[in-house]
């Protein structure tokens, strides 16, 4: 409990008056994360409301909101039950579950603390704990990630807080046993079909093997490095503010200014200008900023796409920043999704994109459709992006796996340069699988040693006729 008031004292988590909506699955975790507001009562005059959100994935569901129910109705809380169809959101959205999940679970926090605060505000509180951080630092480890994705899981983001944030889910089931205190256990979590659960059950296992408190030390190098970002992020943003143009919708950077900077300054600031245009730089990886960066490097007047419907290109002694026309905007949107287990996605320009994995039987005939192809899936190093092309994309084109350039490859197809960026492609990392409705990468081709097959199956909309049969 002490802990858990400090960092509460040092975050700014809650303040006197404020309406706390407490998501609550009946879990170890979220039961503790009850527990410990409704002691920091004691200190601090705030009210706490209970969500709990059935997802209506497992069948013993119901159990877990009825116990619930029963916790907020034994403490005179407000009690609020959501029950959605997550597999369901999930397919009709194209998003994996646990996205779905995540998605409909702070949909609902939002809308209860709407109802409750009368629109005045308020804060969310959920129930992640040192391990679901660790987890997370590693998942975006092993997906490629800078500063701000190994800060993982932050203690304060908008106005949802994390209270127990430092507290290990050891030191979380030790104290509900000490306590007499029952709770839930959500049976999917020994489900190893969940990326994090491999994380949680394999990898952090065999860290502590190796060196005890590995989690505990994983996570408290999270907060470093989300500190260290936060400063960083600060610092770009006066560089920002001071020194670059904003005018017409577009951003206007001098080169000069911007070089005088430190590198990794450099990289926030680049970060930073798009967001100026679009209001959103989720899509913006760490290859856009590399390609960005040689602008501002490289003499000589040269333009970069970029996702969201926007550019960068350099003129002079200034990199500017703006919106491409609306008519291209939509097909110039970058769809990026995990492709982890069956899925369909509905694509502008395009038409619908079913995922199909399952295992290969050697008799099996592998289909020559131009619009329906077998990938081996293990040979998939990376998250599978649907995109348009990028610097750097290249192919395999032969049985030596020699590397060709996506760019001279369209140059020899012939496809004509105005609807290059029109043309969606399979990406893993910056090697292409599959140029739609053209030819796929000699190195995912299926052969003896494969396991798994990968099907990709495009349904076309008409419109998408610049596509080859």
């Amino acid at each position: 409990m002490k802990k858990v008031k400090e960092y509460v004292k040092k975050y700014h988590m809650i303040t006197p008056g404020d309406i706390v909506v407490t998501g609550v699955s009946g879990g170890a975790d979220s039961v503790c994360l009850l527990l410990m507001l409704q002691k920091l009562q004691t200190e601090i005059p705030f009210r706490i409301v209970i969500v709990h959100v059935n997802h209506g994935i497992r069948e013993d569901a119901a159990n877990d909101a009825v116990y619930v129910q029963q916790l907020a109705h034994d403490a005179n809380i407000p009690f609020y039950l959501i029950e959605k169809d997550v597999e369901a959101y999930a397919a009709q959205h194209h998003l994996t579950v646990e996205e779905a999940g995540r998605m409909i679970r702070y949909e609902a926090f939002e809308s209860v603390l709407r109802k409750e605060s009368k629109g005045s505000g308020g804060k969310i509180a959920v129930a992640h704990n040192q391990n679901d951080r660790a987890e997370t630092m590693l998942f975006h480890l092993f997906r490629g990630a800078g500063l701000n994705g190994l800060g993982s899981i932050k203690p304060v983001r908008d106005n949802i807080i994390r209270p127990i944030l430092c507290l290990s889910r050891e030191e979380i089931e030790m104290y509900l046993t000490e306590q007499g205190i029952q709770y839930c256990i959500d049976s999917t979590n020994a489900e190893e079909i969940y990326t994090r659960n491999k994380i949680r059950h394999r990898i952090l296992p065999v860290a502590e093997s190796v060196c005890e408190g590995a989690t505990g030390h994983m996570a408290e190098a999270a907060e470093t490095l989300s500190e260290a970002y936060d400063y960083i992020k600060k610092s770009a943003k006066q560089f920002v503010d001071m020194s670059v143009i904003i005018k017409d919708g577009q951003v206007t950077v001098p080169v000069r200014v911007f070089l005088q900077k430190h590198a990794v300054l450099q990289k926030e600031i680049i970060y930073q200008c798009p967001m100026k245009v679009t209001q959103s730089g989720y899509n913006i990886t760490g290859t856009h900023i590399r390609d960005i960066y040689t602008l501002f490097c490289q003499d000589g007047n040269r333009k970069i796409t970029l996702p969201g419907g926007v550019y960068a290109k350099r003129e002079y002694e200034t990199v500017i920043f703006a919106k491409a026309s609306d008519e291209k905007q939509e097909m110039m949107q970058t769809l990026c999704m995990d492709v982890t287990g069956e899925c369909d996605v509905d694509v502008p320009g395009l038409g619908l994109v079913e995922f199909r994995i399952f295992p290969y039987e050697k008799s099996e005939f592998i289909p020559e459709k131009s619009y329906t192809k077998w990938f081996d899936y293990d040979k998939i190093v990376k998250s599978l992006v649907l995109r348009i092309r990028q610097t750097g994309d290249y192919l395999t084109i032969n049985a030596a796996l020699s590397k060709k350039s996506l760019k001279n490859y369209m140059i020899q197809e012939k496809i004509p340069k105005d609807i290059r960026n029109q043309v969606y492609l399979l990406a893993d990392g910056n090697h292409i699988l599959w140029v739609i409705g053209h030819r796929i990468s000699q190195h995912y081709k299926v052969d003896a040693q494969t396991k798994t097959i990968l099907q990709v199956h495009v349904k076309r909309k008409e419109s998408a006729s610049w596509q080859n049969e």
